[in-house]
C-alpha cells in the first residue's frame, strides 16, 4: 500500500507542475538596430520589458523592447567590445538588478579566454520615453574551462546559489559548466554534467541539437535552453542541484517555428517563456502557462 501511496503522490507532483504551451503571437522586434538578437533577458526590476544584444562584431549595447517587440531605446557598455556576444542574463543581487553580458562565443574552440560584463540594469524609460547613454562595467569575469575551449550561447545565472551556468554548443552531448558569480582575475569554469537537447523525431537536420540560449526564471525552479529547432524545460526540485536538474530528461515545449533560434527568456514572473531568431525584425515567440 505504501507503494501505491507513493506512485500516487508522486503521478499528482507532476501533474501539479504549471504546463506552458504556445501562446499565439504577432509581435516582432521592431529596432532596426537589432539585425542578429543573440541574447534575450526579462527585466529584472519590472514586468513587461525584454533586453537584447547582438551578435559578433556589433556594437557594444544593450537594447530594450517591451513584450510586443516595441522599441525603447539603448544603452551603450563603456570599456565593453563585443567579440562574440552570445547571451545576455538578468538577476537580482542584494537587491540590486543586473544584466550579464557573455562574450563566449568561440566558433572555432580557439579563444584563450573568455569574458563575462555584469553591469546595472539602466533606469527604465518613462511612458512615451526611449532609453539612451551610457552605462559602465560593475565587474567582469575573463575565464577559461578546465577542459578546454568552448563555444558556448547558453548562459544564466543562480544568484541564489551565487553561480553562473553554461552549456555549451558543439560537443555531443552539450556539457554543462558552472561558475561563481562573484569577481575573479582569471576563473576556471567546471564541468558539473552533461545534459540532452534532443527534439524528437528529427535526425538529420545540421546543428539542430546544438543549445543556442539559455536562461534559469527569478524564483530558481526551472530552465529553459532553446535550440534551432525547440524549446526545453528543466525542473529544479527543492535541495536539487543544477546538475541533477539538467541531467534528467526535459519537457521538450511545442516548437518555436523561428528560422534561427538563437535566445530565450523567462518573464519576470515566470508565466511565459519568450524566444527570439538571430534576423532582423524577429517574430517573438511566446509560451505562457496553460489555463
Amino acid at each position: 500500500m505504501r507503494v501505491i501511496a507513493f506512485s500516487l503522490l508522486a503521478a499528482a507532483t507532476i501533474l501539479a507542475e504549471p504546463a506552458f504551451v504556445v501562446r499565439p503571437s504577432d509581435a516582432k522586434l521592431s529596432s532596426p538596430a537589432v539585425t542578429e538578437a543573440s541574447g534575450l533577458a526579462a527585466s529584472p526590476s519590472k514586468e513587461g520589458f525584454l533586453w537584447m544584444i547582438n551578435d559578433s562584431g556589433g556594437t557594444p549595447e544593450i537594447h530594450l523592447a517591451q513584450c510586443d517587440g516595441t522599441s525603447r531605446g539603448a544603452v551603450q557598455i563603456e570599456d565593453a567590445r563585443n567579440i562574440d556576444w552570445e547571451d545576455l542574463a538578468a538577476f537580482q543581487l542584494d537587491g540590486k538588478p543586473y544584466l550579464l553580458i557573455a562574450d563566449t562565443g568561440d566558433n572555432g574552440s580557439a579563444r584563450e579566454s573568455v569574458t563575462l560584463h555584469i553591469v546595472r540594469e539602466p533606469i527604465l524609460p518613462a511612458a512615451g520615453e526611449t532609453l539612451s547613454g551610457k552605462a559602465q562595467v560593475a565587474w567582469k569575469i575573463d575565464f577559461t574551462y578546465e577542459d578546454g575551449p568552448r563555444d558556448c550561447e547558453s548562459v544564466a545565472v543562480d544568484a541564489e546559489n551565487g553561480k553562473i551556468i553554461l552549456i555549451s554548443k558543439r560537443t555531443v552531448p552539450p556539457g554543462v559548466y558552472e561558475l561563481p558569480l562573484t569577481p575573479w582575475k582569471i576563473a576556471i569554469a567546471r564541468k558539473i554534467g552533461t545534459t540532452e537537447t534532443i527534439a524528437p523525431g528529427i535526425v538529420s537536420v545540421p546543428f539542430a541539437n546544438q543549445p543556442t540560449g539559455l536562461d534559469i526564471s527569478a524564483d530558481h525552479r526551472m530552465a529553459a535552453v532553446v535550440t534551432y529547432l525547440g524549446v526545453f524545460l528543466f525542473r529544479r526540485e527543492e535541495k536539487e542541484s543544477w546538475a541533477e536538474a539538467f541531467a534528467k530528461k526535459p519537457e521538450v515545449l511545442a516548437p518555436h517555428k523561428l528560422a534561427q533560434a538563437e535566445a530565450v527568456a523567462f518573464s519576470r514572473n515566470g508565466a511565459s517563456i519568450f524566444a527570439v531568431s538571430e534576423k532582423a525584425n524577429s517574430p517573438i515567440a511566446r509560451y505562457g502557462l496553460a489555463d
